[in-house]
C-alpha cells in the first residue's frame, strides 16, 4: 500500500477476495421495535446479505431505510428480532451483553463520522486505546505501517485539538485498524471532512481492502464515496432493493433516481 497514493487520494485497484468463507452472513433478518402496544416499526424486514473477506461494501438508502439499524446489528450493538447473523462464522443469536462485547473487541473496528477521540489523550494514545482497555500490547511494526501510510506519524504526540479534521479522522482510522479486526464498520466516515481529506481517507480505506485484505462496510449518502466500494447495497423500507458491483458515481446516482421513482 503506497502512502503517496493514499495522501493524493489515488485509488488502489479493486481486487476482491474470492473463495474464502464469508466474513458476514445475514439470513432473513428482521428488527422490530414495539413503539406502543398497537404499533410496531419494522426497521429491518427480511434482510439477507453476504459479504466476502477483503471486500469494501457501501450501504446506501434514504432516511428511515434501515441502514443505521443494519449497521448497528452488524456491529453487534443491537441484535435481530429474528433471523440469523454470522460474523466470521460465529452465530450471534442469543449472545449476552458480555459475549457481544467480547466479540466486538476481538473482531470489529469502528470509524465514526464524529471521530470520537479522547481530547486529553495524544494521537498515539487514542490509536492504542482499544488495545489498552483490552490489556493487549500493540504490534509496533504494524502500528508504524498504519500511521506512516496515513501520513500521521509526525502527529502522534499531538492531542486532537491540535489536529485538523482530516488528521483526526485518520487517527480514528488507525485506531480501528491497529487491533487487526476481521471487519471495520465506517459510519459516514467522510461526513465531517473537506473534499481533499475525504478523498485521502477513502483512498486509504480502498488500499486497506485491496492491499491488506481488510473487510470494510461503509454507510454513506455520498455517491462519490460509495464509488470507492466493490459493491453498493441499496436499502429501502427495511429491505435490500438493489445491489451494484464495481459502482461509479454516475451509475449510483442513476440507481438512486430510479429507486426514488
Amino acid at each position: 500500500m503506497s502512502a503517496d497514493s493514499v495522501r493524493s487520494g489515488q485509488r488502489s485497484p479493486r481486487r476482491r477476495s474470492r473463495g474464502d468463507r464469508p466474513v458476514i452472513v445475514v439470513d432473513d433478518v428482521r428488527r422490530t421495535y414495539q413503539v406502543t402496544e398497537d404499533l410496531a416499526v419494522h426497521a429491518l424486514d427480511g434482510v439477507s446479505l453476504t459479504i466476502a473477506r477483503g471486500e469494501l461494501v457501501a450501504i446506501m438508502g434514504s432516511s428511515g431505510s434501515g441502514k443505521s439499524t443494519l449497521m448497528n446489528m452488524l456491529g453487534c450493538l443491537d441484535m435481530p428480532t429474528s433471523g440469523r447473523y454470522l460474523l466470521d462464522g460465529v452465530d450471534t443469536r442469543d449472545m449476552d451483553e458480555d459475549e457481544q462485547s467480547d466479540l466486538r473487541n476481538r473482531k470489529i473496528g469502528f470509524v465514526f463520522q464524529a471521530f470520537n477521540l479522547v481530547p486529553t489523550l495524544t494521537g498515539r494514545e487514542n490509536v492504542t486505546l482499544p488495545l489498552d482497555i483490552a490489556g493487549r500490547k500493540p504490534d509496533e511494526e504494524w502500528l508504524q505501517q498504519i500511521v506512516q501510510t496515513l501520513g500521521i506519524e509526525h502527529r502522534m504526540d499531538h492531542r486532537p485539538s491540535e489536529l485538523s479534521g482530516g488528521e483526526q479522522q485518520r487517527v480514528a482510522a488507525a485506531r480501528a485498524l491497529v487491533g487487526r479486526p476481521e471487519i471495520i464498520f465506517a459510519d459516514e466516515p467522510t461526513g465531517n471532512l473537506d473534499s481533499k481529506s475525504g478523498r485521502e481517507l477513502l483512498g486509504f480505506m480502498r488500499s486497506a481492502v485491496s492491499d491488506l485484505q481488510q473487510t470494510i462496510v461503509m454507510v454513506t449518502h455520498d455517491p462519490n464515496a460509495a464509488a470507492y466500494a466493490d459493491r453498493v447495497v441499496f436499502l429501502a423500507d427495511g429491505h435490500v432493493v438493489d445491489s451494484m458491483d464495481d459502482p461509479t458515481a454516475e451509475r449510483i446516482i442513476d440507481s438512486m433516481k430510479s429507486l426514488g421513482d
